[in-house]
Parts: C-alpha cells; sequence; structure tokens
C-alpha cells in the first residue's frame, strides 16, 4: 500500500506539473509592433524578422524570462496602436520627443542619433541646394525627420522646397532613385545602412539632432513593463552582447554608452527610474 500510496503522489505531483506548465506556455505573449522596413533596426529577410532592435528585444526578453512575439505595422499606425493598447509595446528605432511623451512612456534610452540628408550617388546637389531651391525632400510620414523638415523649411516662406510624406525609407529611397525626389532625409544609421547595402546614394550633409531612441511601453505603463525593459537593456549592454548586435547589423557605428542622454520631460525618467541602478 505504502509503494502505491508513493506512485500516486508522485503521479499527482507530475500531472500538477504538466498542468502548470500547460498554463504557463499557454500565457499571452507580449505583442512588440515593429516597423519592418527599417533598417538596420527592423527589417524582414526570408520571412524572419531581424535587426538590432529586433534581436536586442529578444536578447531582453531572454534574460528577463518574457515572451515576445512581433507584429509588422505601417509606421503612422504605430504610435496610436501602443498608444491605444492594441500592442503590448514598441521596438524600433524610435525618437525621444516631447510629443510622444503625452502618450507613451519610455524606457531608458539605448542610442542617439542624428539626421542625414541623402542624395543620388551623381548628384551635384550639396547640404544646401539640396533642401532648397526648388529641389524635392522626401521623409517618413510621422518620423521626426519630416517634422524637422516641415518646422524648418516648410513653414518659411523663403525656402523653395517642396516635402514629401513616405510610408517608409526604403520607397523614398527608391523613388529618389527614380527621379522623383532630390533628396531624402533619414537617421545617421538608416542613411549608413543604405550606404553599406550599395544602395546608389551618398550623405551630403549632417543635421546634428543627438536624439536620443528608446523602447516604448503604454502610457502608465499598465503591465508594468519598463522595470524589466530596463533591467534587461542594461544587463545586455554591460555583457557585450548589445554590442556584438550592433556591430552585426551596422558594423560603422560608434557604441554609444547606454542610457543615452535622458530628457528631463519625459516621465518615466525620474528617480527612482524602474529597473535601473547605475
Amino acid at each position: 500500500m505504502g509503494r502505491l500510496l508513493s506512485k500516486l503522489a508522485v503521479g499527482a505531483v507530475a500531472a500538477a506539473s504538466l498542468i502548470g506548465g500547460a498554463g504557463a506556455a499557454s500565457a499571452e505573449p507580449l505583442v512588440a509592433g515593429v516597423e519592418a522596413s527599417f533598417p538596420p533596426w527592423a527589417y524582414v529577410e526570408s520571412g524572419e524578422y531581424k535587426g538590432i532592435a529586433i534581436d536586442a528585444m529578444r536578447a531582453i526578453a531572454e534574460d528577463q524570462g518574457l515572451e515576445v512575439e512581433f507584429r509588422d505595422l505601417p509606421w503612422p499606425s504605430l504610435i496610436p496602436a501602443l498608444a491605444k493598447g492594441r500592442i503590448d509595446l514598441l521596438v524600433t528605432g524610435l525618437n525621444i520627443t516631447e510629443e510622444r511623451n503625452e502618450v507613451l512612456d519610455f524606457s531608458i534610452p539605448w542610442w542617439e542619433n542624428d539626421d542625414e540628408v541623402l542624395v543620388p550617388l551623381d548628384s551635384d546637389l550639396n547640404v544646401v541646394t539640396a533642401l532648397c531651391c526648388g529641389a524635392t525632400v522626401g521623409a517618413q510620414g510621422g518620423a521626426t525627420q519630416l517634422q524637422w523638415l516641415e518646422d524648418n523649411l516648410g513653414a518659411n516662406e523663403d525656402v523653395d522646397v517642396t516635402l514629401r510624406s513616405y510610408e517608409d525609407y526604403v520607397t523614398a529611397v527608391e523613388d529618389m532613385g527614380a527621379g522623383r525626389l532630390d533628396a531624402v532625409v533619414t537617421s545617421t544609421d538608416t542613411a549608413e545602412d543604405f550606404i553599406a547595402k550599395d544602395r546608389p546614394v551618398k550623405i551630403v550633409g549632417t543635421i546634428q539632432q543627438n536624439q536620443p531612441q528608446a523602447l516604448a511601453v503604454q502610457k502608465g505603463d499598465p503591465k508594468e513593463l519598463l522595470g524589466k525593459l530596463n533591467a534587461g537593456i542594461m544587463n545586455i549592454y554591460r555583457s557585450g552582447e548589445w554590442e556584438e548586435i550592433v556591430r552585426q547589423y551596422s558594423p560603422q557605428s560608434t557604441i554609444r554608452p547606454i542610457p543615452a542622454s535622458m530628457p528631463d520631460y519625459v516621465d518615466a525618467y525620474q528617480e527612482p527610474i524602474p529597473g535601473y541602478s547605475e
């Protein structure tokens, strides 16, 4: 009888483990919204999500015991989708701005960027003539680059320039190659990625921005993700895994200290910052 009870007890423990495991496996993974046409941060190759932000998010998820699935959405719809809770976090090259801070909460910044003025490789334009004098300039709709162009050029009656908005930078650069644009303004890492992949483009000037970039969650962090994201970011940075990921996709990039500059207006950067310790 004792042996039988022992077997029954072992069987009960095994069954409980299976039930618990099934429950854990059936837990809903976090849905990470990405723009999968934004190299080197996020893109699709042979049906697989790749890029700095993608691989870094996978590493953070492993470090923090999270499950994450990626969902590709057009850039203009990503921030509204997160603000309304249709996705759980935003994983891409997202610039931090005061306007976005009104509807999102940010992780600690893991990057800083400037913007570059791209023109066709055989173009005679320089950084001045590419942004004036009847030029047609493209940027991504909803991106900080388009906002800068609208604020500094489009609103200036003395500057003769036509601005065009695109769903993604790949399409904008293709349009420039077809002669429909004179220039494209994009982030430094994206511009360098186009050149590294032998696109017939060149950089003729830099717009100094020092713009921090981060992951983002819904305002108020209802799923309490910031602490885990911040801890995971610091862990992969300190271990050297972050540098390996960046080097894989952008060998020419300078590895900047994390966290990058944290603007005072960001609520999530008020002490104590969840999950972050120096």
